[in-house]
């Protein structure tokens, strides 16, 4: 078949790699001039900046993809497991080190919450069983039709946690304080909130704690250069600067794509790493997709955005590793900041990523690469990013400050803002959202957009904007759910 891929982010290079080594001719097509998508790069005065992804989880799922198209992880990537996962600091100056090893974090644990020792044992077993129940019956389960719910064991169902909030589960579990908000924080990984998604999200600290996150030598990006790489090898054509404007169809099935350029190309079918929302809103007529269709999209809430620094700056910090964590005063009103008001918090958690720890060539000698990153809402009316985002992010500068990073305005070399503005502009994703849809409600997980659209016959959708999720082990899956359901559908 002659496919075309709109976008060339990480579930699009991946349904690329997957289509090809089956023999099918594809085609794809990227607005900006690079690959990768919000897996993205930046290179200036000597430093370096992943401007995406920072950690890397469920490396089987990309050893999947690699070993289908003839390769291998071990060949491609380098993965650097970090003594210290991250190190966390809260709000009263308490510090907790979460390392890669379960006795470290134990001893961790007696030190700073005794009273929860058994407890955090308990709750890391519940966190496994979570992600035993969902594993194969969602998250490598295309769900689109009967034959996959078939799937669902219906104690695995009612076992998900579904019917409370992560916040009150892990409330139910834990006695100190740190390690309530040490373990909402996870939620934050699709973009929801703690306070609103449901317990089910309580799987993720399986994935870290328990199965161990990783750091791909050179870089995260280095995982989209693979995939491009590989792509290129198996003869798929990518076209950069290529954005499209509209999708027409034929009898509800798709036909063509044109270009903005004029520039129309026959296809047999369109996997869209393009988000769901913006794709079936902006590039479909109503001849197509009806306006009712179109709006019922458009109410699907985005998750929250970002707030991102890159900040090169002339000196180390002893008590920066390379991933940081540095915890508001009250969660609670940060998230309704975040979800409830839509504007920035006053006092926000801020993640700092500093690669330089681990791969010095990511910063000239004596300096440090800092990718600062707060929680940010979705675009709305609430927040002008135009006029506040300078003043922004010195106020994240003076925290920082505050917070043990003495004289760090005064030792910036580079710096470069990113808001969620830029996202929507840069990616379109819906709202200028990071992370695709938000899990803010119970079953968000049979709720997310399918891999196979049920408006318009050959229209795939792949990405963190579409099911299972976001992350990179979510959006590869979703280039093998699109596949699965092309091979079933064509």
């Amino acid at each position: 078949m002659n496919i075309s891929i709109i976008g060339a982010g990480i579930g699009g290079l991946s349904a690329a790699c997957l289509l090809a080594s089956k023999g099918h001719k594809v085609s794809v097509f990227e607005k900006n001039n690079s690959f990768g998508g919000k897996m993205n790069l930046v290179e200036a005065e000597g430093f370096r900046f992943d401007t995406g992804p920072s950690l890397f989880t469920m490396p089987e799922t990309l050893e999947a993809l690699f070993t289908q198209c003839g390769t291998s992880l071990a060949e491609q990537l380098t993965l650097l497991p970090l003594t210290t996962n991250c190190r966390y600091t809260f709000a009263d100056g308490t510090r907790f080190d979460n390392h890669h090893t379960t006795e470290e974090n134990l001893a961790e644990i007696k030190r700073i919450a005794p009273e929860d020792l058994e407890a955090y044992k308990e709750f890391l077993s519940y966190s496994e069983n979570l992600f035993h129940k969902t594993e194969h019956a969602f998250i490598r389960n295309p769900l689109f039709d009967v034959s996959d719910f078939k799937n669902l064991v219906l104690p695995s169902f009612f076992g998900i946690d579904a019917f409370t909030t992560v916040s009150k589960r892990v409330d139910s579990y834990f006695k100190s304080p740190y390690l309530r908000q040490f373990f909402k924080r996870f939620t934050t990984y699709n973009g929801s909130s703690p306070f609103l998604a449901p317990a089910t999200l309580n799987v993720i600290p399986h994935i870290e704690l328990n199965q161990g996150g990783y750091y791909v030598k050179g870089g995260l990006f280095k995982i989209a250069e693979a995939l491009y790489n590989l792509t290129l090898s198996l003869g798929v054509e990518i076209h950069f600067d290529s954005e499209i404007k509209q999708v027409h169809t034929e009898n509800k099935r798709v036909s063509s794509i044109e270009l903005i350029s004029g520039e129309k190309v026959s296809t047999s079918l369109i996997v869209a790493n393009s988000d769901a929302t913006e794709t079936i809103t902006q590039l479909f007529d109503k001849d197509s997709i009806s306006h009712r269709k179109q709006q019922k999209a458009k109410s699907v809430e985005p998750s929250c955005s970002g707030f991102v620094l890159l900040l090169g700056i002339n000196k180390k910090y002893e008590q920066i590793l390379h991933h940081n964590i540095f915890f508001s005063e009250n969660y609670e009103k940060e998230f309704e900041d975040l979800f409830v008001r839509k504007v920035m918090p006053e006092d926000p958690t801020i993640y700092i990523a500093n690669t330089s720890f681990t791969d010095k060539e990511h910063a000239p000698e004596g300096s440090s690469n800092l990718f600062v990153l707060v929680n940010a809402p979705y675009l709305s009316d609430s927040f002008d990013w135009k006029d506040e985002a300078p003043s922004y992010a010195n106020k994240i500068i003076s925290i920082l400050e505050e917070k043990g990073l003495t004289e760090l305005s005064s030792s910036i070399q580079f710096q470069k803002i990113i808001t969620p503005q830029d996202f929507y502009t840069t990616y379109r994703s819906n709202k200028g959202s990071i992370y695709g849809t938000s899990s803010n409600s119970k079953f968000s997980a049979f709720v997310r957009p399918r891999n196979k659209s049920r408006l318009v016959d050959g229209l795939y959708f792949v990405g963190g904007s579409s099911h299972p999720g976001g992350g990179i082990p979510l959006v590869i899956q979703s280039a093998f759910n699109s596949v699965q359901l092309i091979e079933r559908y064509e």
